[in-house]
């Protein structure tokens, strides 16, 4: 799914690092397979302009709220990008084609018909704890990593 916003900066701060027109993915800092996903956009992402906000931290939780998107439900999973958001599915495919190079292959999700990628990614959502455990993304010590979270 996605949707426009009219007013970012309602929702994003523009603070002294001017990361409110950037892209920001938003997701549970608490899930290792989320954990995974951040590194990958820190590694894939040349630019350095991706930042990464837990679902746990007060901005996270306020950006799911104008999204009407509960930070507790499991699949809330949020890519927002050039004045759209971009949920579960949509988000992951989006920020691999935003990533490029390597970031492309998830591109291959699109062959699924879009009903079979919903419920693919409710799937490995509503079980992420159980299928690949718990981690803290915050907790990543790499430096360059930490000044892409945003909370």
């Amino acid at each position: 799914m996605t949707t426009r916003w009219s007013a970012a900066e309602e929702v994003l701060p523009n603070g002294s690092d001017g990361f409110g027109p950037k892209p920001i993915a938003v997701m549970d800092a608490e899930c290792a397979l989320c954990s995974w996903g951040a590194r990958m956009i820190h590694r894939l992402d040349r630019s350095g302009d991706i930042r990464i906000c837990p679902v746990q931290s007060p901005l996270g939780t306020g950006i799911l709220d104008h999204h009407h998107i509960s930070h507790l439900d499991p699949e809330s999973w949020l890519f927002l990008d050039g004045g759209a958001a971009y949920r579960d599915m949509e988000a992951i495919i989006h920020a691999g084609k935003r990533l490029g190079g390597l970031g492309n292959l998830v591109l291959a999700l699109k062959v699924l018909p879009r009903p079979l990628r919903d419920w693919l990614y409710r799937k490995v959502a509503r079980n992420r704890y159980r299928l690949f455990g718990k981690g803290d993304m915050c907790a990543i010590p790499d430096p360059d990593f930490q000044k892409r979270l945003i909370r």
